[in-house]
């Protein structure tokens, strides 16, 4: 994953740099969303990988799946993309420019695991509490149940985890007392 992330990364930049220029950030998250769950796609990524068809006629048969919810510079990033030999780099490319976005608009996606159903008063006090904490907006966007907490809640959002669970306190309590 580490090498893919690699190979995203530039990609990824140029792309949320246009966007960004280009005063198109949410257009951009859009089409890249829909571009990478297309070439996220096993048949058609088999379909692509053909050693029978160019670049060109892989661009095409992207360009025909995807029909006009890309423009003119979508289409030309997918096209290069393509001709680099670097399709199954895009859901990794998705990823990373939406971190770009997010960073530039001080905004974060959390998913929670809360050991009961959450009313939208608590999501709502939820994220303003969140919001605080990290100097971010929060949209949560998504809430699973897991009773198995006991109580409280798991805040995850990238690579931080916010552990607010009765389970994960009883788990630190024992491992404090059995050192």
């Amino acid at each position: 994953m580490a090498e893919l992330t690699t190979v995203a990364r530039p990609y990824a930049k140029a792309a949320f740099e246009f966007a960004r220029d280009a005063g198109k950030l949410a257009d951009w998250s859009a089409m890249l969303g829909l571009a990478a769950g297309i070439a996220s796609d096993a048949e058609f990524a088999l379909y692509l990988a053909r050693p029978t068809l160019t670049s060109e006629q892989q661009a095409e048969a992207f360009s025909k799946v995807v029909g006009d919810k890309l423009d003119g510079e979508g289409r030309n990033f997918i096209s290069n993309l393509i001709a680099h030999k670097r399709i199954d780099a895009l859901p990794a490319i998705a990823e990373l420019y939406e971190a770009f976005r997010a960073e530039l608009e001080q905004s974060a996606d959390v998913q929670v695991t809360s050991a009961f159903e959450l009313d939208a008063a608590q999501r709502l006090s939820l994220s303003a509490l969140l919001g605080k904490k990290l100097g971010r907006k929060i949209a949560i966007d998504e809430v699973t149940v897991d009773r198995s907490l006991i109580g409280g809640v798991v805040i995850r959002s990238g690579d931080l985890v916010i552990d607010a669970s009765v389970r994960g306190k009883l788990g630190k309590l024992s491992a404090t007392l059995n050192s």
